[in-house]
């Protein structure tokens, strides 16, 4: 968690230079704004494959309507993006579609220092708790739990962040994680900056309290500074890059394979070589964490599962998009043209009306035979298990040796919505919107919609081991490892 924090922080307080031409105080007029949002509403109910999928076309409509209503004045490209779009997007359940700022703004705000809300709280159920105060000298220190926020309680403060956060379903459990990671960036956007914020408390004592802190202001770096915290940062990246992205390590009971990702990292290559050390090595117990695991290639969480899986298996039931192309909007779809040359040879207008990808429904993957692991696995599973990896954990669920061990994940247990996501880029604020052009229904899905995959042993965050920096969902490991060696389970 403090790594996840690091690559947070950083990124957002490093100061460096801006674009000259991009102004982020400029505001769109009423007209401008209106055109944007008709704009994504006419591509959204077009193209988006699972728009109604858990909001009825009635009160979808009644949403679009209001935040139409809603635009009285001009805005800031952030004003419209948050007070706007991130409550729309929200209503549709979908993980997949969010709303992110101009490239304009991204090229403006990368590394720039800027105030913020100073307490960095992990957030469960309706309990926050401080992990890391940017203004050391408050009384506020690690391990407090906060109570409320200028007179909100926090579970009103919870309840309200989730309003402009997207999920898939009803899985808010990446929601939980998203705060516990980036608390002072979405307060801040969601909330508005304040000098001094009250904040109510429980003390030593267990006596609930009430304190003034300041915001937090981050000092001017110079700029030879901030070209060595650059250069640093660089070659941390380059370094470590590959290693973060996925990673196997051995003890003297398990080995803990680590995969952040089913995008990069040559997979396929780390996979094969992996799997002949485990054989080699005769390892009894793996590891996989995916508790940082949002996605990416399907391919890839294939061909890990070929080699846990003992039965063939398809990707899914159901694979199909609203349209063949995205025509009339493919100027304002990010490769917009090319994804149409692909879909032309990838989809096939089957007698629903729909366009299906017939290769994820039709094609069964078998087990890999030669250095297929048979030992015991436990796959760590959080609200981050998004996706493809929620694909994947649907796949190996149920099987005797495997076990998932966490929490519920981010992605949809039924199904989702991805594989070619695209960005809608508005005309005139230049927003984007991501736009998941296909339902996916998960190969013998379960009947009831809305949840994440939900683990075999439910392992929820411990206050103790939280501000002791205990990952308590490993410990857990450890012991299931040490019972099932002893025999006192199967």
């Amino acid at each position: 968690m403090m790594r996840l924090l690091f690559f947070f922080v950083i990124p957002f307080f490093i100061s460096c230079s801006v674009s000259k031409n991009y102004d982020p105080n400029k505001k769109y007029s009423k007209q401008e704004l209106q055109q944007d949002y008709t704009l994504l509403r006419k591509i959204l109910e077009k193209k988006h494959p699972s728009l109604y999928w858990y909001t009825s076309k009635d009160s979808m409509d009644y949403f679009f309507n209001e935040g139409y209503k809603a635009i009285n004045d001009s805005m800031t490209e952030l004003q419209f993006g948050w007070k706007i779009l991130a409550p729309l997007t929200a209503t549709i359940h979908c993980g997949h579609t969010s709303f992110g700022m101009s490239k304009g703004w991204d090229k403006f705000i990368k590394h720039k220092s800027i105030p913020s809300f100073p307490l960095f709280l992990k957030v469960w159920n309706d309990t926050m708790v401080v992990i890391y105060n940017l203004n050391k000298d408050s009384v506020i220190k690690k391990g407090t739990i906060i109570t409320s926020i200028n007179g909100i309680k926090s579970a009103d403060i919870i309840k309200i962040m989730f309003y402009y956060m997207v999920e898939d379903g009803y899985s808010d459990n990446v929601n939980y994680i998203r705060l516990s990671t980036s608390f002072p960036y979405f307060h801040r956007n969601i909330f508005g900056l304040y000098k001094t914020y009250n904040i109510g408390y429980i003390d030593s004592n267990g006596i609930e309290q009430n304190t003034k802190i300041s915001y937090f202001n981050p000092p001017a770096d110079s700029l030879a500074k901030r070209k060595k915290i650059e250069k640093q940062l660089k070659q941390f990246y380059k370094i470590n890059r590959r290693e973060e992205i996925r990673s196997l390590q051995f003890d003297s009971a398990y080995a803990l394979m680590t995969i952040n990702s089913f995008s990069k990292g040559h997979l396929k290559k780390f996979f094969r070589k992996s799997f002949r050390k485990l054989h080699k090595k005769n390892i009894k117990n793996l590891v996989i964490d995916l508790r940082a695991n949002g996605g990416g290639d399907i391919n890839n969480y294939v061909l890990l599962t070929k080699y846990l899986k003992d039965t063939s298996f398809k990707v899914a039931d159901t694979v199909y998009s609203k349209s063949k192309n995205f025509r009339p909007f493919t100027s304002h779809i990010t490769a917009g043209f090319f994804n149409n040359i692909a879909l032309t040879f990838l989809t096939h207008k089957e007698k629903d009306g729909n366009y299906h990808f017939g290769f994820w429904e039709r094609h069964s993957f078998r087990p890999k035979q030669k250095n297929h692991y048979n030992g015991n696995v436990y796959a760590l599973i959080n609200g981050l298990t998004f996706s493809a990896s929620s694909l994947f954990c649907n796949a190996i669920k149920g099987q005797q040796n495997i076990t998932l061990v966490g929490e519920e994940t981010g992605g949809g247990w039924y199904g989702n919505s991805g594989i070619i996501i695209p960005n809608i880029k508005l005309a005139n604020t230049r927003l984007r919107v991501r736009l998941p052009f296909f339902r996916i229904v998960q190969y013998q899905h379960i009947a009831i919609k809305g949840t994440g995959v939900m683990p075999e042993v439910y392992v929820p965050p411990v206050y103790k081991d939280v501000i002791n920096g205990i990952d308590t969902k490993m410990e857990k490991v450890k012991e299931l490892i040490i019972a099932k060696s002893l025999g006192k389970i199967n």
